[in-house]
C-alpha cells in the first residue's frame, strides 16, 4: 500500500498538530494547484476560440495585422499540445488528490517552464510574419502577466518568482536572439529598453510569489486555529462551551493526567425510565434533548463544562479542564438555576421532569483515559465517587440539590441557606458521611 503524504512518515520531530498541518495545507495547495490548472486551460482555450472565430468573420482585418502570413493550422498546432499538456496535468492532479499523494517539486519547476514558454511561441510567430518590433509591441508578451497571475494559486513563492524568471529571461531573450528574416531593414533591438521591460515582469513574478506566500501563511494560521479547536473540542466533548474552547486553545489543553482540585456535579432524571416505558424512542430522545439543551447552556454560563452523558443523567465538571478559584460557588449556583429552569420548563408539559443533583469537590486525577485508538477526557477518584453516591440520595430524602460537607465549607455564605440532614450511611463508606440539602 502506497504511503499518503498527510501521514508522514519523515520529520518525526514533528508534533502530531504539525503534521496534521501539513497534511490538510498540502491538500489545500493541490487544490489551489487544480483550480489554477481549470483557470488556465479555460482562458486559453477562450483565447483560442476569440482569434478562430475572429478569423473566420474578420478575415481581412486579421491578415493585415500578420500582414499576410496568418495561419490558423499553425496557430492550432502550437496551442494544441499546451492544451494537451494543461489537461494531463489537471487529470494527474486529481488523480494525486484523490489518492492522497503530493507532486515533486521538480516536476512543478518543469510545469512552470513549460507553461510561461507558451507566449514565448506566440512571439515567435508573430515576430515571423510581422517583424520584431510590432511582435514585442503587440498582445502576445501581455501572456506572461496571465501566468504570473495565476502563479499566487501555487502558494510557492520560489515557483512565482520562477515563473517571473521564466518570462522575463524568455522575452529578453527572444528579442535580443532572434532576427526574423525578411525584416532586415528593422532597426535593432534595443538592449536598455528590453532589459527594463524583463525587470518590470521580472518583479511582477517576485511580487505574486509574495501574495501568494501571504496566502499560504493564512491558511497555514486558518488551518492551525480550526485543528487546534477540533482536537480540543473532540478532547472535551462537544458540549465545551465556545468560551471554554477559546480559553483552551489561548492557554493550551495538553490532556496529560494530573492531580487537581475539582467540583464534581452528578444531575439525573428521577423517574425517567418510568416515562420513558410509556412512550415512543423518538418522543424520549426528543424530551432528553429539549432538557439538556436548558441545562448545558447554564452549565456553559457558569463554566461548568459535560464530562459524560450517562442516559436521562450527566456528569459535570467545575475547574477542570481549567481551573477556577469560584468553581465551587459556581457550581451551586449553576445547580440552582438548573433546578429553576426545569420547573418552569415544566409548567403546561405533558412530560414533567425532576432533576436530582449531587454536588461534591475534591481531589482527583483528570486526563485522557483509555486505549491508544479511543481516548477520553474524564475524572477518577473517591470525589467522584461521593458526588454520585450524593446525587443518588436524593431519591431517599425526596430533595433535589445534595452537597458533602467539602463544598458547604468551600461555599461559605453562597450556601447559608444549607441545612444539615445529618451524617448518613453512604454506600461504599464504612462511617457515615455529613450530608447537607439546599431547597
Amino acid at each position: 500500500m502506497q504511503r499518503r503524504w498527510w501521514w508522514p512518515a519523515r520529520a518525526p520531530r514533528k508534533s502530531s498538530l504539525e503534521e496534521e498541518v501539513g497534511g490538510a495545507l498540502a491538500r489545500e495547495i493541490l487544490r489551489t494547484e487544480l483550480l489554477r490548472v481549470r483557470v488556465v486551460l479555460t482562458t486559453m482555450s477562450l483565447l483560442l476560440v476569440t482569434m478562430v472565430c475572429g478569423y473566420w468573420l474578420f478575415p481581412t482585418k486579421i491578415e493585415a495585422i500578420w500582414h499576410g502570413s496568418f495561419s490558423l493550422k499553425q496557430l492550432l498546432v502550437s496551442f494544441t499540445p499546451f492544451l494537451a499538456f494543461e489537461t494531463y496535468l489537471a487529470l494527474l492532479l486529481r488523480r494525486r488528490l484523490s489518492q492522497g499523494r503530493d507532486i515533486p517539486v521538480w516536476r512543478r519547476y518543469i510545469g512552470v517552464l513549460v507553461e510561461t514558454s507558451l507566449p514565448t511561441v506566440g512571439i515567435y510567430l508573430q515576430m515571423e510574419s510581422m517583424g520584431a518590433n510590432q511582435a514585442l509591441a503587440f498582445a502576445a508578451p501581455l501572456g506572461y502577466f496571465i501566468f504570473i497571475i495565476l502563479s499566487t494559486l501555487r502558494l510557492d513563492f520560489w515557483l512565482s518568482t520562477f515563473t517571473g524568471f521564466v518570462a522575463a529571461a524568455e522575452l529578453l531573450g527572444v528579442a535580443m536572439l532572434y532576427h526574423p528574416p525578411g525584416f532586415a531593414d528593422h532597426p535593432a533591438p534595443d538592449f536598455a529598453f528590453h532589459f527594463i521591460r524583463s525587470v518590470v515582469v521580472f518583479t511582477c513574478g517576485v511580487l505574486a510569489g509574495g501574495v501568494g506566500l501571504q496566502l499560504r501563511r493564512q491558511f497555514e494560521a486558518s488551518l492551525t486555529a480550526a485543528d487546534a479547536r477540533d482536537r480540543v473540542t473532540n478532547l472535551f466533548g462537544q458540549h465545551v462551551s465556545p468560551q471554554v474552547v477559546d480559553r483552551l486553545l489561548s492557554t493550551g489543553a495538553s490532556g496529560e493526567g494530573e492531580v487537581r482540585k475539582v467540583v464534581v456535579m452528578f444531575a439525573d432524571f428521577r423517574n425517567f425510565t418510568g416515562g420513558a416505558r410509556e412512550r415512543a424512542p423518538d418522543q424520549v430522545v426528543a424530551r432528553l434533548d429539549e432538557a439538556f439543551a436548558i441545562l448545558v447552556e447554564i452549565l456553559d454560563r457558569h463554566g461548568g463544562i459535560v464530562n459524560k452523558f450517562l442516559g436521562d443523567g450527566f456528569l459535570a465538571l467545575f475547574g477542570a479542564p481549567i481551573e477556577d478559584a469560584d468553581a465551587a460557588s459556581q457550581a451551586v449556583a449553576a445547580a440552582r438555576e438548573m433546578i429553576a429552569a426545569m420547573h418552569s420548563h415544566n409548567d403546561g408539559h405533558d412530560w414533567p421532569l425532576r432533576i436530582g443533583i449531587g454536588i461534591h469537590t475534591g481531589d482527583v486525577v483528570v486526563g485522557n483515559v483509555g486505549s491508544p485508538r479511543r481516548k477520553e477526557y474524564t475524572v477518577i477518584g473517591d470525589t467522584v465517587n461521593f458526588a454520585s453516591r450524593l446525587e443518588s440520595l436524593n431519591k431517599e430524602f425526596g430533595t433535589q440539590l445534595l452537597i458533602s460537607s467539602a463544598m458547604r465549607d468551600e461555599v461559605g455564605a453562597a450556601a447559608a441557606d444549607a441545612s444539615l440532614i445529618g451524617h448518613v450511611p453512604v454506600r461504599g463508606y464504612a462511617e457515615p458521611l455529613a450530608v447537607w440539602r439546599i431547597d
